[in-house]
């Protein structure tokens, strides 16, 4: 009976599947319709949601695209590298020092260091080279209509069009990554009307080409998220032999909040930790400083292991990946030290 139970359960899943793979542009276009009949329900202008949701052209490679993300089985030594290279430290540290008057200033305003600022953006979009050429409408309604993750997609639509109807951009220009990323700071839409900041007050949210906008839009959203500008990001430290494993942040969180619960189970003062034997990597004593910090392992117990501070869990709100927000952490580093002058 349970093999019979799975069986149908597999064909189910197949089957589903299958359906998936073959929907067609009529399909997309009644759907299209539902759209725009949902959005004039919510109050959007006729002209407005006619003239976006032509551009929702259906987009086959960003279907593709979402499914098949590269499983590649990475390490920080590996990743590291590759994403944080010479090149992009020494252009990082010359353009902090290209932009270094408007990024101090935004820097003081909001409470968060410039190289934060920068390493974020040389890591999100390479100082803004690479922000995406997809149309965000028509990426947005293919992976809504795609129906994996319909609702969020469909807010994040929603999001789009409110972009739009408040005039940050045109829509010939409203261009980002294949799965709506958009601008220098690849906000996501509802991240863009939480966060974007208009910092030259021309009246724009412009995180696509003024980059005052972007620095400050950064800024706004680690400011929100808790950033504390005192404290730096983390350090990389040296285990004791028997070191307890149980001090290590548990792995395997589904949500952020379950995430920050584990934080909390693996947080101890600097103290605390230097008395079980945890130090620097030279050996050295970790610093005598009233602060407290959770074990974190990215990769396993062979790996690296950091001690991360609060300013940790901002950098995982933007992206909850362990070696997205150390790779954060090790850039502002190189940006940092030795000081720009």
């Amino acid at each position: 009976m349970i093999k019979k139970l799975a069986v149908i359960l597999l064909s189910a899943s197949l089957s589903t599947s299958v359906l998936a793979e073959q929907k067609t542009q009529a399909d997309f276009d009644v759907y299209v319709a539902a759209l725009k009949k949902e959005a004039l329900e919510k109050g959007y202008d006729e002209a407005l949601v006619d003239q976006a949701l032509a551009t929702a052209k259906f987009k086959k490679k960003v279907i593709s695209a979402d499914k098949n993300q590269p499983e590649v089985k990475e390490t920080l030594e590996t990743y590291l590298p590759k994403r944080v290279p010479q090149w992009k430290i020494d252009r990082a540290r010359k353009l902090y020092k290209e932009n270094q008057d408007v990024l101090e200033k935004v820097a003081k305003e909001y409470g968060v260091q410039a190289r934060f600022i920068v390493a974020l953006w040389g890591l999100e979009s390479n100082f803004g080279k690479i922000q995406g050429g997809h149309s965000v409408i028509a990426s947005l309604v293919t992976l809504a209509f795609d129906g994996r993750r319909e609702t969020m997609y469909k807010n994040q639509l929603w999001a789009a069009l409110d972009i739009l109807k408040e005039g940050h951009i045109t829509l010939d220009k409203f261009k980002g990554s294949w799965a709506g990323a958009m601008g220098q700071t690849q906000f996501m839409p509802t991240s863009f009307n939480a966060y974007a900041v208009d910092y030259n007050g021309d009246g724009r949210k412009d995180i696509w080409t003024t980059e005052e906008d972007a620095f400050a839009s950064i800024a706004n959203y680690l400011k929100q998220a808790g950033w504390n500008d005192d404290l730096t990001w983390g350090r990389q430290v040296k285990l004791p032999e028997g070191f307890d494993n149980a001090n290590i942040l548990k792995r395997g969180t589904k949500t952020r909040s379950q995430w920050l619960e584990y934080w909390k189970d693996s947080e101890r003062s600097l103290a605390d930790w230097q008395a079980i034997g945890v130090r620097k990597m030279d050996g050295s004593d970790l610093p005598n400083v009233d602060v407290t910090a959770a074990m974190v392992m990215p990769d396993d117990t062979n790996g690296r292991m950091y001690l991360a501070y609060d300013n940790y869990k901002a950098l995982m709100h933007w992206n909850r990946s362990y070696y997205f927000a150390t790779s954060v952490g090790y850039l502002s580093d190189r940006i940092g030290y030795p000081a720009i002058k």
